[in-house]
């Protein structure tokens, strides 16, 4: 499938790798294919884009929650999993979406609300957290810059 995105042009996305959300995504719920894009010219592992296949100029900036929060292991209600299918562990990969503001140093991620994605069955859904444990805006310039410098020791 070829689609002309905002972000990144015109791009090829394989059958094989388009992820359907069954419920759409939080605030999108018409929005249910999409596909996981890592930005080869910036050359980051850090930073990826669920880009939507619907909506050529939707792409949402996403990263793994582990890099700026370690210990992130939120606890979801299987009921709200249901529709992805049997999940894994090894076939199983949470994403959470970033938020870069004018201000970069006010970049944050939502540890609220994490995509779950069952990677075997390429069906994936987006969950509210319950509880007060993690928030919406967990701020990660500092943490992203920090580890930069270490790369670089």
């Amino acid at each position: 499938m070829r689609i002309t995105t905002r972000v990144f042009g015109e791009i090829t996305v394989d059958d094989e790798k388009i992820i359907h959300f069954p419920n759409g995504i939080i605030g999108f719920p018409d929005l249910q294919d999409f596909a996981l894009i890592h930005d080869e010219e910036k050359g980051t592992d850090t930073i990826h884009w669920m880009q939507s296949l619907q909506e050529p100029t939707f792409a949402m900036p996403v990263m793994d929650p582990l890099i700026v929060c370690p210990d992130y292991n939120p606890e979801v209600d299987d009921e709200l999993l249901n529709n992805i299918g049997e999940i894994k562990p090894d076939e199983l990969l949470v994403m959470v979406t970033v938020t870069v503001p004018k201000e970069i140093k006010k970049m944050s991620v939502n540890l609220k609300g994490p995509i779950v994605i069952n990677a075997a069955e390429k069906l994936a859904t987006q969950v509210i957290v319950e509880g007060d444990e993690y928030v919406v805006k967990y701020p990660i310039y500092d943490i992203l810059n920090q580890k930069k410098q270490k790369v670089g020791e």
